[in-house]
């Protein structure tokens, strides 16, 4: 506890989705409570080796991050032990030979990691070592915002009522780590792998790694925050804070923005505190229906009756729908691992309300590739896109790609960045080619079905097969 005199047993501090070394509660946890501290990171083979490829850029960026955190960790005098193999292996077989008594940890969320953890701790237990966690992810944890009547939120608007009215500074003050970081204990000299001994290649992200890239991109949208209501929705526009990679594997804390942003009187600053309070949103949903990773929150959308169409799940993932908008940002995604939140959801509307195509593939698809991929906020965005989720798009509303197109790109910067055939396509034609006179086709040197797909699917066509999908099981 606090104040209480730290005990002479060593503690090891195991780093997960926490890769930095201030303001992080496990960390401090530790350090208030022994006398010296030990740190690890295990680069995890259950999860490496389920990946695509072994040229993942998050891999290569939590490398990247890992290097500087052991780098700051030797700074102050400490080290960190980076293991390779099994975490429900590793770590018990650190602790036990470090002689330690307690493992201390950030807790996660995940119903995967939640299983790995109850292993882990069982193993340590065995050894008469205690696993202790601490939040450090979120603000608060879904046992700490319920309704009057105890349950778990499921509708957003209440529940960030309810995470307003309970955020105090206590809850966001800053864990002081420089004034314990006498008790950090070193670690063996070149225990860092190479990426190649990992068996990966270096694939480089579209973002800066490291608590120091986090740092850069969070001062540079400090300076934009104040507008971030009125420009975020514009995928062309520098707009968005590019941080959730960053708040997905702990290089930034999440208690540092929400403390500025919580006391910044302007509406970018308030929806971007709600941007925050969705995020931890979905944490709750998930870790109180963890059943929503492969089945629909509101349980009677488990009987929609999903199209089998693979030529246009193809079409979708690979950019070439025929609609300007979809097939950007696919591209971008496929490209470099990331996609602005806006076209997120134009992305998942088009394959599961214009195609027809099950939620889950799309989902999954998304966790190949984003480099911020998190399940909670992924699975949350989906359900939501898909009409299947707790406070959800309602299904008769159906985005219509052309329309987002025109609005959030009006003038199609960002789809000639990523669709080069459609560069001199004239603004008024950028966002439905297909609607062009031929001669106009030939002279802007894209002729539909030739330089550039046609649409796979008659948007307008689709919105009817939705509607009697969706009103078929809302009909029982």
């Amino acid at each position: 506890m606090p104040g209480a005199e730290p005990s002479g047993s060593g503690a090891l501090v195991w780093f997960r989705r926490d890769l930095r070394d201030y303001d992080h509660a496990a960390l401090h946890a530790a350090l208030e409570a022994h006398r010296a501290v030990h740190c690890a990171f295990v680069f995890d083979t259950e999860i490496l080796d389920a990946l695509d490829s072994n040229a993942d850029r998050r891999v290569t960026f939590i490398w990247e991050c890992v290097c500087e955190l052991k780098a700051a960790l030797e700074a102050r005098g400490g080290g960190l032990h980076v293991l390779h193999g099994r975490a429900r292996d590793a770590i018990p077989r650190l602790a036990g030979s470090l002689g330690v008594s307690a493992v201390y940890a950030s807790r996660d969320y995940e119903p995967q990691a939640i299983g790995r953890d109850s292993e882990v701790a069982h193993r340590l237990r065995e050894r008469g070592i205690d696993f202790r966690t601490r939040k450090d992810q979120v603000i608060f944890e879904l046992d700490e915002l319920r309704t009057r009547s105890g349950d778990a939120f499921s509708v957003f608007t209440p529940y960030k009522k309810a995470w307003l009215a309970k955020l105090e500074p206590r809850h966001i003050a800053p864990l002081e780590i420089k004034r314990l970081a006498s008790r950090l204990a070193p670690a063996p000299a070149g225990t860092m792998p190479a990426l190649k001994a990992l068996r990966f290649e270096l694939a480089e992200p579209p973002l800066p790694a490291g608590m120091s890239g986090g740092a850069r991109l969070w001062k540079a949208f400090r300076k934009r925050l104040a507008h971030y209501a009125e420009r975020r929705d514009f995928p062309a526009l520098a707009a968005t804070s590019q941080l959730s990679v960053h708040l997905r594997f702990g290089t930034v804390a999440v208690r540092e923005l929400v403390r500025y942003a919580s006391v910044r009187d302007s509406a970018g600053a308030e929806t971007w505190l709600s941007e925050l309070i969705w995020r931890e949103f979905y944490f709750a949903i998930l870790a109180a229906r963890p059943d929503v990773v492969d089945h629909a929150f509101r349980r009677a959308y488990q009987a929609l009756q999903w199209e089998d169409d693979e030529a246009g799940f193809c079409a979708w993932c690979e950019g070439r729908t025929g609609y300007p908008l979809v097939d950007a940002a696919m591209r971008e995604l496929n490209a470099t691992g990331a996609m602005h939140n806006r076209l997120r959801m134009v992305t998942a509307s088009f394959l599961v309300k214009d195609l027809g195509v099950d939620w889950r593939r799309g989902e999954r698809y998304f966790a190949n590739r984003l480099l911020d991929y998190d399940l909670a906020a992924n699975n949350g965005g989906w359900q939501w896109c898909a009409s299947t989720g707790c406070d959800a798009q309602p299904w008769f509303r159906i985005f219509n790609p052309v329309t987002q197109s025109r609005r959030f790109d009006p003038e199609g910067a960002y789809i000639r960045r990523w669709i080069p055939e459609l560069a001199r396509v004239p603004d008024a034609g950028v966002h439905a080619p297909w609607e062009m006179a031929p001669l106009a086709q030939h002279a802007a040197g894209c002729v539909i079905g030739r330089d550039y797909p046609a649409p796979v699917v008659r948007h307008e066509e689709a919105r009817q097969r939705t509607l009697v999908r969706y009103g078929a099981v809302k009909a029982r």
